[in-house]
């Protein structure tokens, strides 16, 4: 897929007062201070697009950025910022659920993991989450350029020993860097086949397919 023009759109405060819209929406979230900024803005070769911030937790507002005019790219706030009071973090975990379950255009959620680290309970749980609620979702694991390659492959294979413990086949998983390009290609190539399917289609096989295999690079 060739991104010919990115632009911010609307920024909101929850689902509700998302656009009106008959197009994909392609989400993306994770912890705060993942690479989400950084990873939305090498995807679609603008690197202002996305605010990025040395501080985590910058995002607070569901923000839309319209794709080639024709899907969006949804930036959530990250979630497990534990410096947030008590109140903010559930206004926040009120807005990405309800974004996340009751939003019929978004096509897949991005979950984004810091290859850098080993399973993280937080991760794991918000995963075990989607799945229940039935969620289709990819990972997308970044900063492979911030270790070396063997160390990157051994925490992604941990995260996918820890998922098949409980899962009986893996989301899609996509190894990126901001940095240097690595996973572009691959992802684009991914929405632009979920964005054939109808609006607001939902099916198991947008939840599951081909993995990325680390072992095997």
């Amino acid at each position: 897929m060739i991104i010919n023009s990115a632009r911010f759109s609307v920024s909101s405060p929850k689902v509700e007062k998302c656009p009106p819209s008959d197009l994909h929406e392609f989400a993306f979230i994770g912890r705060s201070n993942v690479g989400k900024s950084s990873l939305i803005n090498m995807l679609t070769g603008h690197s202002r697009l996305a605010k990025t911030s040395a501080t985590p937790g910058k995002t607070l507002l569901i923000n839309h950025f319209l794709i080639n005019d024709s899907w969006y790219i949804v930036d959530l706030p990250g979630y497990g910022y534990a410096r947030r009071g008590q109140e903010q973090r559930d206004a926040l975990q009120k807005m990405i659920e309800g974004y996340i379950l009751h939003r019929e255009q978004m096509t897949c959620l991005f979950l984004l993991i810091d290859s850098r680290h080993e399973p993280m309970k937080i991760d794991m749980d918000f995963m075990n989450w989607l799945g229940e609620n039935g969620v289709p979702f990819a990972l997308v694991f970044t900063k492979l350029d911030k270790q070396s390659k063997s160390a990157g492959n051994r925490n992604v294979k941990l995260y996918i020993d820890k998922i098949l413990e409980t899962w009986e086949e893996l989301p899609p998983v996509f190894m990126t860097s901001s940095a240097d390009g690595r996973g572009r290609e691959e992802l684009l190539d991914y929405i632009e086949q979920l964005s054939k399917l109808p609006v607001g289609y939902s099916d198991d096989d947008t939840a599951a397919g081909d993995t990325q295999n680390p072992a095997e690079e």
